[in-house]
């Protein structure tokens, strides 16, 4: 089996040594995602449903360069920094997985990178 880097100007460029996605067979691992703005590499800061949104556009966007969708999503990971941030984050969470959603886990994060409020990573597979 090799593993392929998915990568996408439509999603934030990598800030460390990793890669946005890594495809497998027909899995695909996204790395965790924060509300960065694509085009400008700007933080989106303020109001976390915001930052949720941008944060699960990203992800979508890197799962459509795997040759993906959010429907096959099987598996997330969900920190923030304040968990009573909780409902705020599922209200928009909800708007992007509306058929069958995945598996998750959500937990509260000391700290995230560059100091935002949510950070998301996924697992899904390609057809």
């Amino acid at each position: 089996m090799e593993k392929s880097v998915i990568s996408t100007n439509n999603a934030p460029a990598a800030i460390g040594p990793y890669s946005q996605a890594i495809k497998v067979s027909n899995l695909v691992f996204i790395s965790g995602q924060i509300p960065i703005i694509p085009a400008t590499g700007e933080i989106l800061r303020g109001d976390i449903k915001l930052q949720t949104r941008q944060v699960l556009e990203n992800l979508k966007n890197i799962l459509v360069a795997a040759g993906s969708c959010i429907d096959n999503v099987v598996k997330t990971t969900v920190f923030m920094k304040d968990l009573n941030d909780y409902t705020a984050i599922n209200d928009v969470y909800k708007e992007f997985f509306t058929n069958k959603p995945p598996a998750r886990a959500a937990v509260q994060a000391a700290r995230l990178p560059r100091d935002v409020g949510v950070e998301i990573e996924a697992i899904a597979f390609s057809v």
